[in-house]
């Protein structure tokens, strides 16, 4: 290749490269856009103040029809998905606490009420039982239910998967309750 052939080659080159700035240059003066002063948009939003007096499982209670929910439910599907759970939790008469305590007759039972189990000062100090409607409002997502729980649990999202688990564990009981 002689020197002829790499100058044609680096002219080339050259005028790809400012024709590109050209038309870079070209395509600013034809669409001129007027920059703002200050950069960004202002969003306005209207300030709401909301006085809620409710705790969280009352404002869910009255939304969830729970006689609903629970006719969801079945025993098969509840046994499965307390596989879950069974990692942490026992649910056999007379078990003992692993990670998380026993959930043998844990329906109606007051939160917090195991002796030998420590459990998380927000759930201690929670003073509620566990009801079909509570179980309901925990199993969804436990750290947003009872805030500061140590439960670390992402929660059961469908209806159907929770209203059976509810069932199986009203029916580990040495008295389950009756359905809603």
């Amino acid at each position: 290749m002689d020197s002829f052939e790499i100058n044609k080659i680096i002219a080339a080159v050259l005028m790809v490269a400012l024709l590109v700035i050209g038309i870079g240059k070209l395509s600013d003066i034809i669409f001129y856009v007027e920059k703002p002063k200050t950069p960004g948009y202002v969003v306005e939003v209207e300030q709401a103040v909301a006085v809620n007096t409710q705790s969280t499982s009352e404002v869910t209670a009255e939304k969830v029809d729970i006689a609903a929910l629970m006719a969801l439910g079945d025993l098969a599907t509840g046994e499965k998905v307390f596989k879950k759970c069974a990692a942490c939790h026992s649910i056999v008469k007379g078990g003992k606490n692993n990670i998380g305590p026993a959930l043998y007759n844990v329906v109606g039972r007051e939160t917090g009420a195991i002796n030998d189990y420590k459990y998380s000062k927000a759930l201690s100090e929670y003073g509620k039982k566990w009801t079909f409607e509570e179980l309901n409002g925990y199993l969804i997502k436990p750290a947003k239910w009872i805030k500061g729980t140590k439960m670390a649990f992402a929660g059961l999202r469908k209806e159907k998967d929770r209203a059976s688990v509810i069932l199986y564990l009203n029916q580990s009981s040495d008295n389950p309750l009756p359905l809603p």
